[in-house]
């Protein structure tokens, strides 16, 4: 009962997963990624411990293919689940379960994947990846979320609409991007609404709070406001 797309940015090597639902809060347990290690999407009737079981296995240098093989043949109800996931080489892999209800079905393309279940068609899939490959001119948040845009105007979930969510990872222990609609009668607008939010109000921190190569971050709060008035100039010329 979900549609989901999982992608890394050649650009940056970030790992990204946007993911929409007639269903509550599917942000909570159905998209995972890891810095450096990947990305999956777990879905239909979901099965939670694929996140953390799958990321392992993708940062002990499993292949895609062979986590998905690994986690869907030790499940007993993998008939039952779709599951699709890209390692850190960027190769992708998806399972979608016999028992899964239709619409449902799995597209691969050159750095991403694209699955859901109880859509409305086929066209869903398409054009979510038909989109995402043509919009590499999007910064890579815009480009996922804009994808599942165009996969809900293709038809998207055949039960209606209700949650989605969008989760970034690239170099960092934390998200650089975490936003969920958890119940919205527009959850795919909603979360486009959100991340330009985050872009306004929250960007601006990912130069100040504490990194991997600068532990304690900038915490003098002059060179805070330096930051801040440097980012609102930019802004004002853009």
């Amino acid at each position: 009962m979900t549609w989901s797309i999982v992608a890394r940015d050649a650009r940056t090597g970030a790992f990204g997963v946007a993911v929409s639902t007639k269903f509550f809060a599917v942000g909570a347990l159905c998209p995972h990624a890891k810095s450096g290690v990947g990305a999956l999407s777990t879905q239909a009737l979901i099965n939670p411990m694929y996140g953390p079981k799958g990321l392992a296995l993708l940062e002990r240098g499993v292949p895609a293919s062979e986590a998905v093989e690994r986690l869907t043949q030790e499940d007993p109800g993998s008939i039952i689940r779709q599951l699709h996931m890209i390692d850190a080489k960027g190769r992708v892999a998806a399972h979608t379960g016999t028992g899964c209800i239709d619409w449902c079905g799995h597209r691969l393309g050159d750095g991403f994947s694209v699955a859901g279940n109880m859509l409305a068609g086929p066209q869903v899939v398409e054009k979510t990846a038909e989109t995402f490959a043509a919009r590499a001119d999007l910064p890579f948040a815009e480009r996922l979320a804009t994808a599942l845009q165009a996969g809900e105007a293709a038809g998207g979930d055949k039960r209606g609409k209700q949650s989605a969510a969008l989760k970034i990872h690239s170099t960092e222990d934390y998200a650089d991007v975490d936003l969920r609609v958890d119940d919205n009668p527009e959850p795919i607008a909603e979360l486009l609404r959100l991340l330009a939010v985050y872009r306004a109000d929250y960007e601006m921190f990912r130069e100040v709070i504490p990194t991997r190569a600068n532990p304690a971050g900038i915490y003098d709060r002059a060179k805070i406001e330096e930051v801040r008035a440097r980012r609102a100039g930019a802004k004002g010329k853009a």
